[in-house]
This record gives structure tokens, sequence and C-alpha cells, in this order.
């Protein structure tokens, strides 16, 4: 895979509707933001944010701020945003990360809820940080969460159920194998990758935690915003092809010293 340069990439993200004028529309984002203000664990991701996003504007400052989304609030409906640029930046800010993780060797999970659009991602970056040195970590095995089988499918966390890799936002499967690697008298891994509540709940437990979000899922970008995630990059999460997201994991992989 070619490395895109910067301007490349940011078109390659808004031609394929990664970035830019994204599928998500306007009124399922805000849904998500007055949930996530109205107490609704379900939008929290895994993060115990108290009382502090009890007002939907604030959310969505935020969300404007780090994601991209339109920042006005009249605008209730139709077509929303993630800036391209935004999305680069954040890829720039895990590649350091990543740099860092590579240069000390460290143990190292990846974990994903949306393995239709994000597993390919993580199993690259996991291949990439092994080669340098990393541990990847593994997983204990017999897991259970949600009503299925949490276990590693290409070096990435994934919840199973029906023998399907399952779509969630719960943060139960990240949180049975912080705990079974507990159990087993193992460390707990220096660094997480992953996304929804895989990346909420390591990065509640105190762990080093990034992950990939969509406009529609505010948590993680407030918790970047309070210092609980270390990077939130915004994209879509599940476009129509897989491999276009090639480009932008070549891209961070090279921006990470790692290709």
């Amino acid at each position: 895979m070619p490395i895109p340069s910067r301007a490349a990439l940011v078109d390659h993200l808004v031609r394929t509707r990664i970035a830019g004028d994204v599928a998500t529309p306007r009124d399922n984002n805000l849904s998500h933001y007055r949930k996530l203000a109205n107490g609704d664990r379900h939008y929290w991701l895994g993060l115990e944010l108290g009382d502090r996003w009890t007002d939907e504007q604030d959310v969505l400052a935020v969300m404007a701020e780090r994601c991209g989304v339109s920042d006005d609030p009249e605008h209730r409906a139709g077509q929303d945003t993630i800036d391209p640029e935004l999305t680069v930046d954040a890829l720039e800010r895990m590649a350091a990360r990543l740099r860092k993780a590579a240069e000390g060797r460290q143990r190292v999970l990846f974990a994903t809820g949306h393995p239709g659009g994000l597993l390919d991602v993580h199993r690259q970056t996991a291949d990439a940080l092994r080669a340098a040195g990393c541990e990847i970590v593994r997983i204990p095995g017999g897991l259970m969460a949600d009503e299925g089988m949490v276990f590693q499918f290409a070096d990435v966390a994934v919840l199973e159920r029906g023998a399907t890799l399952w779509h969630t936002h719960s943060p139960e499967p990240m949180r049975a194998i912080l705990d079974g690697l507990e159990r087993e008298g193992g460390p707990q891994p220096d660094l997480v990758v992953a996304d929804h509540g895989w990346a909420g709940c390591a990065g509640q437990r105190g762990l080093d935690s990034m992950g990939y979000a969509d406009c529609n899922d505010p948590a993680l970008f407030l918790a970047e915003a309070e210092g609980t995630l270390q990077v939130t990059v915004p994209l879509d999460d599940h476009v129509m092809d897989p491999r276009f997201y090639d480009p932008m994991t070549a891209y961070l992989l090279n921006a990470a010293g790692l290709i």
C-alpha cells in the first residue's frame, strides 16, 4: 500500500465518506448527544461521566471542536460532517503514542466492537507493533459477556454470538478481559487500542487507551477532552468497503515509524 501524503489522505477520506459528508444523519447525532446528557449509560461507552455533561449543548460544542460536526444548534436534520483535517490530526496523535509503545516494547491490547469496519485496521496495527518488538496481549480463554463469547480473531478481541462477530457498544467484553487478566495474575496492558465501549472501559480503568469513534458516539470525544482517553480519532466507523480504511492505516503506521 503506497503511503499517502496528508493532502491525498484528506481527499481519500472525503471521497470514501470516512470523513467529510458522512452517512450518519444530523438528527441521529443530536439524539445520541441528548441521550448521553440525559444519563443513558448505553451512550457512555463504559465511562463514568457523572454530572459533568448534562447539557447537550456542551456535548455538541465538544463534538464540533473535536469531530467537526456543525456547531449550529438550530441545524436539526439532514447532512452532518466529520472534519477530515481533525481525523488526520488525531491519527498523528495516535501515531505518536504507537511510536512510544514500539520504543518501549510495550504490551498492547487490541479490541473492536465494529468488526465489519475496523477489524483489519486493528489487525494491521497489531502486526506492525509485533514486528517492532511489542507484545500483543493474549486474552484469557473462556471469557463470556453480554450472552456471547469474548475471544481474539487476528490478534483483535471481539464479541461472538452464534458464530457471528458482533457489533457492540458495550463495555462488558473489555471488562471481562481486564478482570480475566487480573485473575490470572498477569499484568494489565500498557496500551489499549480499540473503539466503542472497549476503549471507554479501558480508559475508565486508568489504562492508556485510544479509540476510533463516529460522530454519533460522543462519549470517547468527551473522554479525550477530560484526559481519560489518550486519543479519539473521528471517522465513520463502518463505510461501504473496509478496504477504504487501508490508506488511513498506512498513513498511521508510517507516521508511527512502523513501516
